[in-house]
């Protein structure tokens, strides 16, 4: 397979385990380009590229706007919080007018769960999702997928437990369908309060037993509380949360193997994590997001080929 499945990245849930291996094979390249000294190629050299925050971002945007800078693609940056949205604009509305501009790609983040799906209906470019809500994160679990693989060898077969938050995470989600595409066996363990009802329909087991879990694993993917989406406490106190499914050094090194420790950022330590551990070598926490790049270069490229055609 040499195309995409599909016109648009909307989450995990809408493309299939080819696409995910020949985003890998096409992230493989490029990840030996960004490590060249000129780290550019002009593959999107005609291709110009609207990347939309609606939400606040710090990795994501600057991972996408590198991606599509070394691509050599054309950039616009938009920033709901100083946009004609704060002035009653809708999101068709801003989208058509930035359009009409000729834009040929719209890379988005938004507040409310299914705005890319929306969106695609509605408009001719094509579109990847950055995170819409506590929906899906699909570059996200992609980077993840990719940096398991560049670790371990392979994703099947593998025991990768999601570790938090699970609740309000549109990573777990896009993770658990990519992990399961692939043939990992998924868990998630944190506070019963912050798990779905739905979750075990998605084929994954929950642990509430932090120590059970990390023995299981051959990764723990850790997430933070998502204190911004919270409108009722879930939990007695940061420090309880922490006393239970928080991982340090000493915790870790009582386990009986040696497992790698993941985070999508932005970390709050001493709360999930301690220092000791995002700060260590079982933490692939920085290949991430050096591999973050090279993913979403692959992404964007294979989006925009269809795109020529």
């Amino acid at each position: 397979m040499s195309e995409l499945s599909v016109n648009h990245l909307l989450g995990i849930k809408y493309i299939t385990a080819a696409d995910i291996e020949l985003i890998f094979k096409t992230a493989d390249h490029f990840k030996e380009v960004i490590n060249r000294p000129i780290k550019k190629v002009p593959s999107l050299r005609d291709i110009t590229i609207a990347n939309l925050f609606f939400e606040n971002s710090t990795r994501t945007k600057l991972s996408f706007e590198l991606a599509e800078k070394r691509l050599s693609a054309d950039v616009i940056n938009f920033s709901a919080a100083a946009s004609s949205v704060k002035k009653g604009e809708t999101l068709i509305d801003t989208v058509n007018n930035i359009l009409s501009m000729k834009v040929d790609m719209v890379v988005m983040r938004h507040p409310n769960p299914g705005a890319g799906i929306f969106l695609s209906k509605h408009i001719k470019a094509s579109i990847v999702n950055a995170g819409d809500g506590a929906h899906e994160h699909p570059t996200q679990a992609l980077l993840d997928s990719y940096s398991i693989r560049e670790k371990l060898g392979d994703v099947a077969g593998k025991n990768v437990v999601i570790v938090g938050d699970i609740l309000h995470s549109r990573v777990a989600l896009s993770n658990i369908y990519a992990l399961k595409l692939q043939g990992a066996n998924v868990k998630v363990c944190g506070p019963k309060t912050l798990m779905p009802k739905y979750i075990e329909s998605l084929g994954v087991e929950v642990e509430l037993d932090l120590r059970k879990a990390l023995e299981w694993c051959d990764v723990a993917n850790m997430l933070r509380v998502q204190n911004e989406r919270m409108d009722i406490s879930y939990f007695p106190s940061t420090r309880e949360y922490t006393q239970q499914y928080g991982v340090n050094k000493q915790l870790l090194n009582s386990l009986n193997k040696e497992i790698v420790i993941m985070h999508p950022g932005p970390i709050n330590r001493g709360v999930e994590i301690t220092s000791d551990v995002a700060d260590s070598d079982q933490a692939i926490i920085l290949d991430q997001v050096q591999n973050g790049v090279a993913v979403r270069m692959a992404v964007i490229y294979l989006l925009a080929s269809k795109i020529k055609q």
